[in-house]
């Protein structure tokens, strides 16, 4: 059974791979034909203003592919769309859909200001709620603490923690998509070791449907790497940060989300950081908010900033795991 279980799980994922690279193509083209692109910002980076006018949104298509293909495999594999599954899920198409509200809105007005960051916010605010209720009905409000190995009955306290990991996680990946290749990638390092931490567990149908997403985002990557096609808009980054604050939640792997995921976490501070002290000195630290557009302005290539924060990402997921396991 458990090596039927590993063959449709390849399948699987070869099969969402498949349909990724053969729906691209015409995504990009169809984008490119209704004018869905990206506008870059007046006081961004003067070399990302070649980017103007580049397809995005690209985020539907790994959203829908891997939803799609778990749905329907369902039927057929061992892989049920059980509560733990179907809580991941609805976080991955419930901020994905918020994303592609604030999309729109920029790709219509042809400015980044998009939806307003309190209903932005709002949105965010409400699936976080809807998923800690959902999630509690059938599980408890334990955390575990790596390393101590203990586990601490959070109780309502849990709910302020599952509010932060999502609202905090969406937005800071989102902040993390600014480079060619970078959020993609990212979130394919940082999901490895919860694919692992789920087998381990023995939910291999979580473990599934985060491989199927992994092998979705390297068939998009084909196309985001640098010079990018298409990028994936608030519509993608918004839905992997909701997708990866679901698993770690479903896996009780709340703590070692900020240590895999530190990526993110630094890339959002950066701008807390760089907001904060701007407001109280007038003086920045970082030469530019997010990180990642510090390091360019320090003179990296973009390749160069998005090699090495792999590097850190691949270290940390290490960490994570090596703690995970232990």
């Amino acid at each position: 059974m458990l090596n039927s279980n590993y063959l449709w799980i390849a399948i699987m994922c070869v099969a969402t791979l498949v349909i990724m690279l053969m729906i691209m193509p015409g995504l990009i083209d169809y984008l490119h034909k209704i004018k869905f692109g990206q506008t870059e910002r007046e006081e961004g980076l003067a070399s990302h203003k070649k980017k103007n006018g580049t397809p995005t949104m690209g985020g539907l298509a790994f959203i829908i592919v891997p939803t799609l293909v778990y749905i329907v495999c369902s039927f057929f594999t061992p892989f049920k769309l059980d509560m733990n599954a179907g809580i991941i899920l609805l976080a991955f198409v419930g901020y994905g859909v918020v994303g592609f509200i604030d999309d729109y809105i920029i790709v219509v007005q042809k400015n980044n200001e998009g939806l307003k960051p309190k209903y932005k916010y709002l949105l965010q605010s409400i699936l976080a709620v809807v998923f800690f209720l959902l999630y509690c009905r059938n599980s408890t409000t334990n955390i575990w603490i790596p390393l101590f190995d203990v586990t601490i009955d959070l109780k309502w306290f849990y709910f302020i923690l599952v509010y932060f990991m999502f609202t905090a996680e969406t937005n800071a990946v989102n902040l993390t998509d600014g480079l060619d290749g970078l959020c993609a990638g990212q979130m394919v390092i940082a999901l490895i070791p919860f694919a692992i931490f789920a087998f381990i567990q023995g939910l291999d149908n979580v473990a599934c449907l985060i491989l199927i997403v992994i092998f979705a985002l390297l068939g998009y990557l084909k196309f985001n790497k640098h010079p990018a096609k298409i990028f994936m808009g608030d519509t993608g980054s918004l839905a992997l940060g909701g997708f990866i604050a679901a698993v770690a939640m479903v896996l009780k792997q709340e703590i070692l989300l900020i240590l895999i995921g530190f990526v993110f976490v630094a890339e959002v501070c950066s701008v807390i950081i760089q907001v904060t002290y701007y407001k109280k000195t007038h003086k920045r630290i970082f030469k530019m908010a997010p990180l990642h557009h510090h390091f360019e302005m320090c003179g990296w290539s973009e390749e160069k900033v998005v090699s090495r924060f792999r590097l850190v990402g691949v270290i940390l997921a290490v960490l994570g795991l090596v703690l995970g396991v232990m």
